[in-house]
């Protein structure tokens, strides 16, 4: 067939309107086929769960909603109902958040929430500037702005206290400075120990000065401040400490090795319970005479040394799981140890242990109702001491307190969740399918 002299040529010059993908391939459909009834026994699983949920779900909103009690001045607003007696929680809240640390004062506690938050809020946002700056101010201002105001400050410290802390830190920075090797890691080591010899004195010197506010003793704080203070205190410590430690753990160094394991597998093989005995009962006795610590300041250090244990195993593991190569490209590079180790090994070995590092937070913010067995009154502790009050002596006042403290928990401890999400989403590049 012969081609024709002019040949039709068809271009199109309008766009085809988009169709609605298939049924089958999205939406809710097609994500319920293949989450929930993909197999035989995924159905079944489901199920159950479906059944669970409606076994559980309708008592529990009856019983904390729809039949609550939420106003009321004694145990005659919740005597004859079966509900959750919500005017209880509102007439102890305060004890729940301040234990009994003085009326007239409670405006200090008020100060260090409003500034915690306002300062980690934009610390957990990536996008936002200034970001060195805020870190630094919530891990060297913070916290001893929070110590004054909580205490009152005006510690007498020793003078030779604050003497011997500047002087081993000039020591050390001098043994840095005249070390032969230009980067070595014990001249780093000692370089960081000068100057957190130097912070402390400095600290110190700050804590003696008398600043007007009334001294508050640890043994009046109570409720949710102590269980903030020592899960933020431990969460802060460990996460350094473990980061040392899992370093220490895979050193070349024979003693420095030794040293770590030895402390890793000691404080992870007892439970934390000893460990708060230990500090409030044991450690005193072995002090000299006259010399006595804090009994919340010796369970702040229990805590923060057994979560360091946990969290060096979890550090650890993410240093394991950097290949080989990562360590070749750094010496071909012509990096030091500490280069090496901070601007390329450390931040892909944490990014990769994100869910580990999270969850050893979230353990340790849920076993600070264990200082209760030393006499410490955390949130749980206040709960359970409020129901003794016969004022408010009703069959649902040890429920409803319960689930105030369990919805207390959850919330905290799903923020955290949920956050490690976003930041493992965020950071992964690539070791995701």
């Amino acid at each position: 067939m012969p081609m024709s002299e002019n040949p039709v040529s068809y271009v199109r010059k309008e766009l085809v309107p988009e169709k609605p993908a298939p049924v089958d391939i999205h939406g809710p459909v097609h994500w319920m086929k293949e989450n929930l009834f993909s197999s035989i026994p995924n159905t079944i699983l489901t199920l159950i769960g479906i059944y669970l949920i409606y076994l559980l779900f309708p008592p529990l909103i009856k019983f904390s909603l729809i039949d609550a009690v939420w106003h009321g001045q004694d145990r005659t607003a919740c005597i004859d109902n079966d509900g959750a007696c919500w005017a209880y929680v509102r007439a102890y809240f305060s004890q729940f958040v301040y234990g009994r640390y003085p009326v007239e004062e409670i405006w200090r506690v008020n100060i260090v929430f409003v500034v915690g938050i306002i300062g980690l809020v934009p610390a957990l946002m990536p996008t936002l500037p200034f970001k060195r700056e805020n870190v630094l101010f919530m891990l060297i201002v913070f916290p001893v702005m929070t110590f004054i105001l909580l205490t009152g400050g005006n510690l007498s410290f020793e003078n030779y206290l604050v003497e011997y802390t500047i002087l081993f830190a000039i020591v050390l920075g001098l043994a840095a400075l005249v070390s032969k090797a230009t980067h070595s890691p014990m001249k780093a080591i000692l370089l960081v120990l000068g100057g957190i010899g130097i912070a402390a004195a400095v600290i110190f010197g700050i804590m003696s000065i008398d600043f007007g506010l009334v001294p508050v003793e640890t043994a009046q704080w109570g409720g949710f401040l102590v269980t903030l203070v020592i899960a933020i205190t431990g969460i802060v410590a460990s996460l350094p400490l473990g980061i040392a430690l899992a370093l220490g753990r895979r050193s070349k160094m024979p003693v420095v090795r030794l040293v770590s394991i030895i402390f890793i597998e000691f404080w992870r093989g007892v439970p934390l319970i000893t460990v708060l005995f230990m500090s409030s009962v044991v450690l005193p006795l072995f002090l000299p005479e006259g010399v006595n610590f804090d009994k919340l300041l010796r369970a702040l250090i229990g805590v923060a040394l057994f979560s360091a244990a946990y969290m060096a195993e979890v550090v650890r593991g993410g240093l394991q799981a950097i290949p080989k190569g990562q360590y070749e490209g750094a010496d071909a590079l012509g990096l030091t140890f500490w280069q090496s180790t901070g601007l390329i090994i450390m931040p892909q070995a944490l990014k990769l242990v994100i869910p580990g590092i999270v969850n050893t937070f979230i353990g340790l913010f849920k076993d600070t109702t264990l200082v209760l067995i030393i006499g410490l009154f955390d949130l749980l502790g206040q709960v359970q001491t409020s129901f003794t009050d016969p004022t408010w002596s009703t069959p649902t006042t040890s429920h409803t307190g319960y689930l105030f403290a369990a919805i207390v928990f959850w919330v905290f401890c799903f923020s955290m969740s949920r956050y490690s999400i976003f930041m493992e989403n965020r950071l992964h590049t690539g070791h995701k399918r």
